[in-house]
Order: C-alpha cells, then sequence, then structure tokens
C-alpha cells in the first residue's frame, strides 16, 4: 500500500490559482530591471507540490519574480531535498538556505516563544492571530525572538481552524488517551503528554508509513484538503473534530538576516507585501479545499467522523491553560510573549463573542 500511495501522490500536480495575481498589479510598485540576477535558495518543511502547504512557497517565489522583474529568483527546495523537513531552519539561520518556509512551531526546541506564532491550544483564530501579530506587539516580539537566531519572519500562511485528526481507536473517555502514540507537535502534543499519551513531531511525508507500520496510533495533521491528499482514510478508521490544539494555525517564511539586510528597500517592501498577501489567500483557499474535501471524505470514503466529548474537551482545556502558563516561566523571552498574547487575546475573545462568534450561532440556531 505505500508504494501505490507514493506513487499515486507524485502523479498529482496542483495547479495554483491565477487569480492572486493581481496583486502584482495592484499592490506591488516594481522596481525598474535589475541586469544582475539575485538567486536565492529557499528550504521548505512541505512534501513538494502538497496542496495548501507545498504549493505556497512556489507561488511566493513566482510573485517575487515578477514583482522584482526578474531582479530575485528563489529556488523553492521541498522537505528533504536540500534539508530534511525539520533542519529548514537551522538552514536559514547558518546560511546554508537563504529562506525557509514551515511552522514555527517546529522550533519550539530553540524557544518555546515559537508556538505563539504558529497556534496554541484554545488560543486564537486566524483572524485573531492577525491582529496581535499586526497591531498587537505579537510583530515586534516575534523579531526580538527571530533575531536572536539570525532571521527575521513573517505570516505567510493560515490553515484556519484544524481537525482533531485521526484515530485507530475511537476516543470515549480521557483513559483512552493513556499510552496512545499520537504524531502532535507543539504545545497540544504537550497538553496529550500531560494526558498520558505517548507524543512525536513527524513531518508529514512520514505520517502515512508510521500510520500504516502501526509506529503511531493516531496523527493530527491539518484539515479534510490536506488529510484527503494523505489518503489517511486508508490507514486510521476515526476522523475527530474540533481540533482543539491549533484553532488558527499560521505559517511562517523566515529569512536569513545577512540576506533580508542585503536587499534594497523596495525588495523588503515587495517581500512584506507578498508574504502578507499570501497570508490572506491561503486562509481562503483552505477554506474552500476543506469544505470540498470533507464532503469526499464522508460521501465517498466513508469515513467515521467522531466528536469529542465535553468531558474530553474540559481537560484539554484545563491541561492546555496549564501547558500555556508554564510557557512563561522556560525564558525571558517567551514571558514576554505569552504576556503580549495573552493581554491581546483577552480583548480579541470578547470582541469575537460579540461579532463573528454571536452570529455564527444566530445563523445556525434560529430556524
Amino acid at each position: 500500500m505505500k508504494k501505490n500511495k507514493t506513487k499515486k501522490f507524485g502523479r498529482r500536480e496542483f495547479l495554483v490559482t491565477g487569480g492572486s495575481s493581481l496583486l502584482l498589479s495592484g499592490l506591488i510598485n516594481k522596481p525598474a530591471l535589475s541586469k544582475n540576477i539575485r538567486r536565492l535558495v529557499m528550504a521548505s518543511t512541505w512534501p513538494k507540490n502538497f496542496p495548501g502547504l507545498g504549493t505556497s512557497p512556489e507561488r511566493i517565489a513566482r510573485h517575487i519574480k515578477i514583482a522584482t522583474e526578474g531582479a530575485i529568483e528563489i529556488k523553492v527546495y521541498a522537505a528533504g531535498e536540500l534539508v530534511p523537513a525539520l533542519e529548514a531552519f537551522d538552514a536559514a539561520t547558518s546560511g546554508v538556505a537563504d529562506l525557509y518556509n514551515g511552522a514555527e512551531y517546529y522550533w519550539q526546541g530553540k524557544n518555546i516563544g515559537f508556538n505563539f506564532f504558529t497556534s496554541v491550544p484554545f488560543g486564537m483564530t486566524a483572524n485573531e492571530l492577525n491582529a496581535w501579530i499586526d497591531h498587537g506587539g505579537g510583530r515586534e516580539l516575534w523579531n526580538k525572538l527571530s533575531e536572536r537566531f539570525n532571521v527575521i519572519a513573517f505570516q505567510s500562511a493560515n490553515t484556519g481552524v484544524q481537525m482533531g485528526g485521526w484515530f485507530n481507536k475511537e476516543i470515549n473517555e480521557i483513559d483512552d488517551l493513556k499510552g496512545l502514540k499520537i504524531r502532535m507537535p507543539g504545545l497540544g502534543g504537550e497538553v496529550l503528554k500531560r494526558l498520558g499519551s505517548a507524543t512525536v513531531v513527524l513531518p508529514g511525508g512520514e505520517i502515512f508509513p508510521s500510520l500504516q507500520s502501526g509506529a503511531i496510533d493516531a496523527t493530527e495533521w491539518v484539515g479534510p484538503w490536506n488529510d484527503l491528499a494523505f489518503a489517511f482514510y486508508q490507514v486510521a478508521k476515526y476522523y475527530y473534530w474540533p481540533g482543539f490544539h491549533e484553532p488558527g494555525a499560521g505559517l511562517a517564511t523566515g529569512i536569513n538576516l545577512d540576506t533580508w539586510n542585503s536587499l534594497t528597500k523596495s525588495q523588503q517592501s515587495i517581500f512584506k507585501k507578498i508574504l502578507s498577501h499570501e497570508n490572506t489567500y491561503t486562509l481562503s483557499e483552505f477554506n474552500h479545499h476543506n469544505a470540498i474535501a470533507l464532503g469526499t471524505l464522508i460521501n465517498k470514503h466513508k469515513v467515521s467522523m467522531r466528536t469529542f466529548s465535553k468531558e474530553i474537551m474540559k481537560k484539554f482545556k484545563e491541561k492546555s491553560e496549564e501547558v500555556i502558563e508554564d510557557v512563561s516561566t522556560k525564558d525571558p523571552i517567551a514571558k514576554e510573549i505569552y504576556l503580549s498574547f495573552r493581554d491581546s487575546f483577552a480583548r480579541l475573545r470578547e470582541w469575537t463573542k460579540k461579532s463573528e462568534q454571536a452570529y455564527m450561532s444566530a445563523r445556525d440556531n434560529i430556524k
């Protein structure tokens, strides 16, 4: 099965929507054509051509080339082509690559504060995360953290709310999590660890064979679009929702600080605008394709959908609050990030309750 799965995925060509090219004419003031082409290297944490995650770095590279009139070309290396997926950050910090593309919580071993720039359990939605980073002090703290490692990073994608994961057994009570071998990175993984699970971090390309072989019993990944592409329905029986661990997963493109400082102000502006646009574009892309893929999983592949009970979700939330608060004790910059996130979140969630949350409740419950 593994061999066929790999072959099937290799034949797919995930085409990038052309509509976003309006950015290049509407938002970017293009510099004059340079005679000297600057060739940069990006190390991605995602499989080549993987929908949304893998196609986004390629689209970023293409837009930057067009916007700079060919003055900057970026060669994107998928996970494992230049370095292993989880070494993309090190490649960029050391200068082996000029850029990386991935999820900041992959680097929590370097500083636990990185988690807040991807997602934390029971944390911010995509809109709330954007508000904190762009307007609530998150940007400055992200810079402060990243410069320790000789990089500067920007939001460049968001998956929106993620699913709870794929399981080979039903999770009916909290004790069912004890001893469960599950792939879950970030602080969500720490929550499950405290509830007795054995958590691991695996790059995307290793999840299917690990489930197939029994090396793991369960996994979270992203949502229906990406989960369908990896055909998890073939190797895991139950698909759980909602995902408590990543309510709005922001993904990032980081740039080696020496490379960044060598760019002109105009070129830096181009990078910022294209990455900001990509962050917005991918969120709508994920919402659109997740809705279609969910129908395919349910109607075509007859996937067994399950929800976590209120009692289990309550335990998830209790442990999540413990884990997130513990971050503030690990490192001074992590504490600073935590406090900023906490204060901004308190304001944002009150607005969300009275705006989007209230509207959606009325939309769904009033007959």
